[in-house]
């Protein structure tokens, strides 16, 4: 193992890689080197940050946790310790049960993590890395990602309590970073060398309501777009309920706020909507979607449905079919429910669809959207788009257009033969060909 090195690893969301990237700095401040996700403990210390969202995650986290125990029980790790969601929701079930880990901290005290361990002993190898890794102390985070791109986490919390989600129990009440802050660290970011950014929050529609008594988003994303060096915002997590339609008219009027929206939509069925606790309807859904289709001309639209909700019949899943069928979403992703502990549906609902049942409407729905993106990735053979680069693995260059966000949409594939290209930048593409996931191109 390795003195002084910190191993993280992150487990969920792009909101939980923001936290571990302030915990990295705040380590190497202190002395510690710090790597992100490694595949085996290497450092003498790990911290795993875990995600409670969804019973799938909680278990992919448990069982991280017990692969570091035993890296741990076998002396390859000195000290473990977890943090995020999981730990906020369970840490006194958590601490019982598995004693090997030195300490559980949740989503908002992990900083004392920092204070608990102290500086790193620096006295084997001097005071030259731990004065090298001060000199960019003022900085907020030591980004994971490729250099060119971050996320920006706005706020943190949701004050919806849809009757599935446990979040509203896991992070509290919204609460909304001031609009000065957000800008100060879009400015620092872009003196890095990020130029595009994924900006993300539980629900950012609801942006600045607790701090100015009204939504703020629009007015936040059109001041990021005035900073020099920032060539594309993306927004992500909408949610349909009072949609603040003045966004739509930054984004349309901004060249480098992105055409695209990351928007929750979850059913169509007024019955399950209605259950869901959702407070939009079917008519309410159809006219908002017109409305942003009108208003930003060419938009990028990704939603996220669930299929098995208590009470969903196959009447009201055959209407979800039709609403993807018609609608025609650029991006879909779509979940069977499960029983959140503590959430109003399992407190209130019987889980009354079966596991078969769920699966099957959820692979029926998948295939029905890998069609339509197979048939609307084709249609974007012949014309040319703006790509950044993001890497090059293999004999291709790896980027994205604005319609594509990190980690979770297509990629555009550039042969690597012949030609240097550098990452960070972006190139105009023309498009020859494409597949239900990937496009390809030449420079």
């Amino acid at each position: 193992m390795k003195k002084n090195q910190i191993d993280i690893i992150t487990m969920g969301c792009s909101k939980n890689l923001v936290d571990s990237e302030q915990l990295m700095r705040l380590f190497e401040n202190h002395g510690y080197h710090c790597v992100h996700d490694a595949k085996r403990p290497q450092g003498e210390i790990a911290v795993i940050n875990t995600c409670g969202f969804i019973e799938d995650a909680r278990e992919e986290s448990i069982n991280t946790i017990l692969e570091f125990v035993e890296a741990k029980n076998e002396g390859r790790l000195n000290k473990l310790y977890v943090m995020g969601c999981l730990s906020q929701r369970y840490q006194k079930e958590l601490e019982a049960e598995l004693p090997e880990v030195d300490k559980f901290y949740g989503k908002f005290n992990f900083k004392q993590l920092v204070n608990d361990l102290g500086p790193a002993d620096t006295t084997d190898a001097g005071n030259e890395s731990f004065t090298r890794r001060r000199t960019d102390a003022n900085s907020l985070r030591k980004l994971t990602t490729p250099s060119h791109y971050a996320y920006i986490k706005i706020a943190e919390g949701c004050d919806r309590h849809c009757a599935y989600c446990a979040i509203p129990l896991i992070t509290g009440r919204h609460v909304s970073r001031p609009i000065e802050d957000i800008l100060d660290e879009v400015r620092e970011l872009v003196g890095q060398g990020v130029s595009e950014f994924q900006v993300i929050e539980q629900e950012l529609t609801y942006y600045g309501v607790d701090l100015y008594g009204h939504t703020r988003i629009a007015e936040l994303v059109s001041q990021m777009a005035d900073i020099k060096g920032v060539k594309w915002i993306r927004l992500h997590y909408a949610y349909p309920n009072q949609f603040p339609m003045e966004l739509l008219d930054v984004m349309r009027e901004k060249p480098n706020v992105c055409k695209y929206l990351d928007i929750a939509l979850q059913h169509i069925s007024d019955s399950v909507l209605k259950r869901m606790h959702r407070h939009v309807t079917k008519d309410d859904t159809l006219a908002l979607l017109k409305a942003i289709r009108e208003r930003v001309p060419g938009i990028t639209l990704r939603t996220t449905l669930m299929v098995g909700f208590p009470g969903e019949t196959d009447d009201d899943f055959q209407e979800l079919m039709d609403f993807v069928r018609t609608q025609r979403f650029d991006r879909m992703g779509a979940f069977a429910y499960s029983e959140e502990e503590g959430t109003y549906a399992q407190l209130h609902y019987e889980d009354d669809v079966p596991e078969e049942v769920k699966q099957q409407r959820l692979d029926k729905l998948m295939a029905l959207q890998q069609t339509i993106s197979e048939e609307l990735e084709a249609a974007k053979v012949g014309t040319t788009q703006l790509v950044v680069i993001d890497r090059k693995e293999g004999d291709y260059y790896v980027g994205r257009t604005e319609s594509c966000s990190p980690e979770v949409d297509p990629e555009v594939l550039i042969p690597a033969e012949g030609r240097t290209l550098r990452t960070g930048h972006y190139y105009q593409v023309h498009i020859t060909d494409s597949d239900e996931f990937d496009l390809y191109g030449e420079v």
